[in-house]
């Protein structure tokens, strides 16, 4: 085991990683602003819906967000120049984490790989060539890294994409109807938009997209197919670029090809000028048991996390429990209507309550369909009435549909939601069962 994980190889493809990495980090902090990202997610919405039990981070007043956000720029462009590498990256690692933790409104799995990946590099010796660093400090240049290293990402990576597979073996993939409806709000691209539309398109989507999560890793490994892997991950990654505008994804994810190709053809494709690492040393360093455990813990919490949905009781397209940290990435449409009503205990009069001035209007889409988002909301209700002096009852009348599906009632509209605890390792029932028919065909009610 020690032979295998503590041999040095060569480091041309980790440290290229690097500069791609904090070139896209760092475009991911400057867009956020750019963009609007930061104005519509922290700065317009009254609240941000934190993940449950992270209410003590909250963003920024004022202006305080774009500063936020323009730091992880600088420090993303750091990363990628390596300097003050480990200072750099773990600062980036720990206020990413923040950003993640502090809001759900935007939730998608690439903020959640990416600060797993940042993590992981904060601990990595990427600055060992081609960096600042080294020419602040030439004895820290090094040509090549311990095996483990490589091992760690791409080991990542694969449960990323496999388990991204598997959740999309279900029926409304197989039958096309998810995919058409992913497709449908993009019929008003330019030039593109009518073509998305086709069955035969949607149909390629469904298996292609299905058979690339599940192979392209191996497809990777294989000396005799990297070439063809690295040309199918450009096309699906560059599709995905331009029709779900994903932001860095789709190139962070191109980029992990400098982890498959040999230090030969990097350094020739890339013109580098630097030595091949042809060493076969083997340096085991004194903490090597304790990190190989705590690696080993990581990647068992990595593989069952994504699993915990199969103990919950019904089905996760249904209820959204064990849903988010699971690589369920774009399997299907979710809609709603929510209503929330209050009674005042003293009196007992019910109202129906004006919620949605609280919320941004992506907050108000987000709200309609996740339990733990109207849980929240009815927490927040509850506290603010309580401030006003009035002790309420907070109910949800709530129906969704999957996939176009008919609109079935969600959740139980007699539970004071003001009332209950939220578990995030067990059922709520609360949660309405799922119908038969949640996923079946639309029809007029």
């Amino acid at each position: 085991m020690n032979k295998f994980l503590f041999k040095q190889v060569d480091n041309t493809g980790l440290v290229l990683w690097r500069v791609a990495f904090g070139l896209l980090i760092a475009l991911e902090g400057f867009g956020a602003i750019a963009t609007g990202w930061v104005k519509r997610v922290f700065v317009e919405p009254e609240f941000t819906f934190h993940f449950i039990g992270f209410d003590f981070l909250q963003p920024l007043p004022g202006m305080g967000m774009y500063f936020y956000f323009a730091l992880l720029g600088v420090l993303g462009v750091c990363v990628m120049l390596g300097y003050r590498y480990r200072f750099a990256m773990f600062s980036y690692a720990v206020l990413w984490t923040s950003v993640y933790l502090m809001q759900k409104t935007s939730y998608n799995n690439h903020y959640y790989l990416m600060m797993l990946l940042c993590w992981m590099m904060a601990l990595l010796p990427a600055n060992r060539w081609l960096s600042m660093d080294v020419k602040r400090n030439p004895a820290l240049k090094s040509l090549h890294m311990p095996q483990w290293v490589k091992l760690i990402l791409v080991l990542q990576v694969f449960i990323v994409f496999t388990y991204a597979s598997i959740a999309k073996m279900y029926p409304d993939w197989f039958n096309l109807k998810a995919p058409a409806l992913l497709m449908l709000n993009k019929q008003n691209y330019w030039l593109v938009g009518d073509l998305l539309q086709q069955n035969w398109i949607h149909s390629s989507i469904a298996y292609f997209g299905l058979l690339f999560d599940l192979l392209i890793i191996p497809l990777f490994l294989w000396k005799r197919t990297r070439v063809l892997a690295f040309v199918l991950s450009l096309f699906f990654h560059l599709f995905n670029s331009v029709v779900f505008q994903i932001g860095i994804f789709p190139y962070m994810s191109i980029a992990f090809a400098f982890f498959f190709f040999s230090s030969e053809t990097l350094v020739k494709r890339f013109k580098l000028k630097r030595e091949i690492y042809h060493g076969y040393e083997i340096t085991v360093p004194s903490l090597a048991k304790p990190a190989i455990a705590i690696f080993s813990i990581y990647f068992i919490f990595q593989v069952a996390l994504p699993l915990r949905h199969w103990f919950f009781q019904d089905d996760v397209l249904w209820t959204e429990e064990g849903h988010r940290l699971s690589w369920r990435m774009m399997l299907r449409s979710r809609s709603g209507v929510l209503n929330i009503w209050i009674e005042d205990k003293a009196t007992g009069e019910r109202t129906k309550y004006p919620y949605k001035q609280m919320l941004s209007k992506k907050q108000q889409r987000n709200v309609k369909t996740k339990p733990d988002l109207i849980w929240q909301l009815a927490q927040r209700i509850h506290a603010k009435e309580l401030e006003n002096g009035k002790d309420v009852a907070v109910y949800a009348h709530c129906r969704v549909q999957i996939n176009g599906g008919v609109l079935h009632p969600f959740i139980d509209k007699e539970v004071d939601l003001a009332q209950e605890k939220w578990h995030p390792f067990k059922h709520h029932d609360w949660i309405l069962p799922s119908p038969a028919d949640y996923h079946s065909k639309a029809k007029k009610e």
